[in-house]
């Protein structure tokens, strides 16, 4: 089967907000490629180890493919795409120096090839995520596998921003919260959070390919329905009380973990309040480090007291609590 490959060459700050607009546009799979350099701050608390560069793309940049079936309307999708780019300045995102590429490749030569590189990876003190297709042995007892599948979903830990909300579920998580992850993707937070000893995770996202790859990864961990209830919707529908059944856990809850960007965290922040119990956490990611003053003023001006700032790389997390 034939795909059109339609290439973006941007910065890595634009990389998520670009890929979920390729997702969007209806692309059958996404793939990203950041800078090889090993000029950049690189997080080797955990053992971690890197070759040298794997590519000559300059350091900042990234390149994002969306693959598209030979019958789409690939270029209007095209235009489409490249309108929302252009409008990502508004919110203070540098796309850089925007170049495009189109050219049609055999499913063959993308579809399984990532697969090579997505190797088991120990992302915490506790936390390591296997890929299904790859064997290893844990460590200890201690160390908590989570087995997962990405598919076209969002979250294979790889990305500063997965890995650092990992890292600080493990501090705060500490047994038996009900627990909301908002913008769930491929299911990996909800995943860890009942690894590290939540007792129930209601993992929401309004992408119905999401939802699809959180159901599997959920049930490939054991996980769905008694520990994870996945369902394809947003905080605000579930506080109106268009959805209140059915959810594993019971408003208002203990900890909610949304690794979003900046832009979509901004806009549900007094939602997040009202759907925490007094001194409740909320776990705010994929903030960008141009971003980190206005959402920090933002979870303030909300009622939220900061408790602690986590960085990696050039990403940032918030631990926020609701006052008691």
């Amino acid at each position: 089967m034939l795909w059109h490959e339609f290439t973006i060459h941007t910065t890595e700050e634009a990389v998520e907000m670009i890929s979920n607009f390729l997702h969007e546009a209806g692309a059958g799979g996404v793939s990203i490629e950041e800078s090889g350099t090993l000029n950049k701050k690189r997080d080797t608390s955990f053992g971690q180890w890197y070759e040298m560069p794997l590519n000559d793309i300059p350091e900042g940049q990234a390149e994002i493919k969306g693959y598209f079936s030979e019958e789409s309307p690939v270029e209007q999708i095209i235009a489409e795409v490249k309108e929302r780019i252009g409008q990502l300045h508004e919110y203070g995102i540098d796309t850089g120096e925007l170049r495009y590429e189109l050219k049609t490749v055999n499913e063959d030569d993308w579809a399984t090839a990532w697969k090579a590189y997505f190797k088991p990876l120990k992302v915490s003190e506790r936390l390591t995520i296997k890929p299904t297709w790859e064997d290893y042995t844990p460590a200890s007892e201690a160390e908590k596998i989570i087995e997962l599948d990405p598919g076209m979903a969002f979250g294979t830990g790889t990305h500063p921003t997965t890995a650092l909300c990992l890292r600080t579920l493990e501090k705060v998580i500490r047994g038996g919260e009900e627990v909301i992850d908002v913008g769930t993707g491929s299911g990996i937070l909800a995943i860890g959070a009942v690894l590290l000893g939540a007792k129930h995770v209601l993992a929401l996202d309004l992408d119905p390919v999401a939802v699809s790859s959180a159901k599997e990864n959920s049930q490939l961990n054991g996980m769905l329905d008694h520990q994870i209830t996945v369902k394809e919707s947003d905080l605000l529908s579930l506080l109106s009380g268009d959805q209140r059944e059915d959810l594993g856990v019971t408003l208002p809850v203990q900890v909610i973990v949304a690794n979003i960007l900046a832009e979509i965290i901004l806009l549900f922040i007094d939602d997040v309040y009202r759907a925490l119990e007094p001194g409740g956490v909320y776990i705010a990611s994929g903030i960008y480090k141009n971003k980190e003053d206005v959402v920090q003023q933002a979870l303030k001006d909300s009622g939220f007291e900061i408790e602690d700032v986590c960085r990696d790389e050039d990403w940032v997390a918030f631990v926020a609590r609701k006052r008691s």
